[in-house]
């Protein structure tokens, strides 16, 4: 019996359900919140732009609704856990389960497949929800909230080098020779390593002499001084194919579209680690649903009237933030080489998979 995980139908599916129905409602609370903060901050920019109105503050809160839902949906099963287990502890339903020869495996097992769940239902939410979201989101953004040209390649926020000056486009529509930067800055280095000056324009488009800007105008920084410039054409050696390969937003790149950016960073001679961490980060972030029951696990355990139920549920609650703030670290790490990309994914998943075992079973087991 205590390697039949599921030994009664009737109980998985009640734990299941319960389990499922916090979730939702924690996830709920948590996006509505945190949704009116956000729009707080935002609706005031978005006013602030002739013709806009109610209609582009709910389109606004539509694109930011799915990533508040793909970020905060493992703090909701985290939160989740705690609350059903508590639930269950307080009304020692905990104790008639292990009374009646339940493991606390078995105990764990119908919210362990629930998170499981969750979390392929979180990379296919990803995949073709929040993608599509984000980069809609950050190319409206980048334009000001201005209306954005009706072109499904556009990107937001580029910065390619050639040599030590750096071309910056807050946003780029089309490919090929039919690509056009807007908000460009081209930042000139002086020998020393600084900034010798910047050159802004509204918009650049492609020649074969490099990337023409129109209505230059120049920012000495030594001096101080602006100055407005003729034609300029600036970054003969940044092709718009270039381009392309620099406006990779993982964020906003499905699981498989980045997969083939990457092996083109390579083919291309490209720095990869970040895209690869990011890529491997779109498996393990809807994973770490399924590691929250088993981190908060220890709050289902002990005697309520003992005292110790509460400090037992904030150890569950610190597990499960402690792996988000190793998990984040170890992504930034990941990001500028100081990790292979594998290990920056992978490793505080397994090492708090093996802390919140290791705990269940000394306690418990």
């Amino acid at each position: 019996m205590q390697f039949d995980f599921f030994p009664s139908r009737t109980l998985t599916l009640y734990l299941a359900k319960m389990f499922a129905v916090r979730i939702f409602a924690v996830l709920v609370m948590l996006v509505l919140v945190l949704l009116m903060l956000d729009l707080l901050t935002a609706t005031g920019k978005i006013l602030a732009v002739p013709g806009n109105g109610q209609g582009e503050i709910l389109t606004y809160a539509g694109l930011r609704l799915p990533q508040l839902v793909a970020r905060f949906l493992p703090y909701s099963v985290l939160l989740a856990t705690i609350i059903t287990l508590v639930g269950l502890n307080q009304n020692s339903e905990v104790i008639a389960m292990k009374a009646a020869g339940l493991s606390a495996h078995q105990v764990l097992a119908p919210l362990l497949l629930t998170a499981f769940v969750v979390g392929i239902g979180s990379f296919a939410f990803n995949e073709r929800v929040v993608t599509r979201a984000t980069a809609t989101l950050k190319a409206w953004d980048a334009n000001e909230f201005k209306a954005v040209p009706k072109d499904s390649g556009v990107r937001a926020n580029v910065y390619i080098a050639e040599g030590s000056d750096i071309l910056s486009a807050a946003m780029v529509t089309g490919t090929g020779r039919a690509t056009q930067l807007s908000g460009v800055t081209w930042y000139r280095r002086s020998p020393s390593g600084g900034i010798a000056d910047q050159i802004r324009s509204p918009r650049a488009t492609w020649t074969d002499d490099g990337w023409k800007l129109e209505e230059a105008v120049r920012f000495e920084i030594a001096g101080g001084r602006s100055s407005t410039l003729d034609e300029t054409v600036l970054g003969k050696d940044i092709t718009p194919e270039q381009v392309a390969l620099g406006s990779v937003d993982p964020d906003a790149t499905s699981f498989w579209d980045l997969r083939r950016s990457i092996d083109e960073y390579a083919e291309a001679g490209r720095r990869t680690a970040e895209l690869e961490s990011k890529w491997w980060h779109k498996l393990v972030s809807p994973m770490s649903s399924m590691l929250m029951p088993l981190l908060g696990a220890v709050a289902a355990f002990g005697l309520a009237r003992s005292g110790q139920l509460f400090v037992r549920a904030v150890i569950g609650m610190a597990l499960g933030f402690a792996y988000f703030v190793v998990d984040n670290a170890a992504l930034a790490m990941g990001n500028f080489g100081g990790y292979p990309p594998l290990l920056a994914a992978w490793a505080p998943f397994v090492l708090f998979a093996l802390v919140g075992e290791t705990v269940l079973v000394r306690t418990e087991e």
